[in-house]
């Protein structure tokens, strides 16, 4: 079940979402890390792409969240139309139980991140 929210919204800070990925068992965990791993080379090739960060929650072996973070939405289209993220998109589903997915709006004036330093 693919669930989307705030994907329309406009980001001033740029173009972010955060997915939540289950796996089925741990054998789908094991080949989702591996795909991850083969399509990371591509990614960091991304001009676009300013953050694409993969975690596990703590106790949650068969979660994966990514955060990613793009320049623009333009950015984010260049990403998902790249010949390793339509591999991955379609590689994956045979893997997952479910999947997550929430673009956000940045709050500029409570963030810290490169780029917005004060003079």
């Amino acid at each position: 079940m693919l669930t989307r929210r705030g994907e329309d919204d406009f980001v001033t800070g740029g173009y972010a979402l955060v997915v939540r990925f289950t796996l089925r068992d741990t054998s789908a965990a094991r080949q989702f890390d591996d795909l991850v791993a083969q399509t990371i080379e591509g990614i960091q090739t991304e001009a676009g792409t300013l953050v694409y960060a993969v975690h596990t929650p703590v106790d949650e072996p068969l979660v994966r969240v990514f955060y990613e973070l793009y320049a623009d939405r333009d950015a984010f289209q260049t990403h998902e139309d790249q010949a390793h993220t339509q591999r991955f998109l379609a590689a994956r589903e045979e893997l997952l139980s479910n999947v997550e997915v929430t673009f956000l709006n940045e709050l500029e004036a409570l963030s810290k991140r490169p780029g917005m330093e004060q003079s």
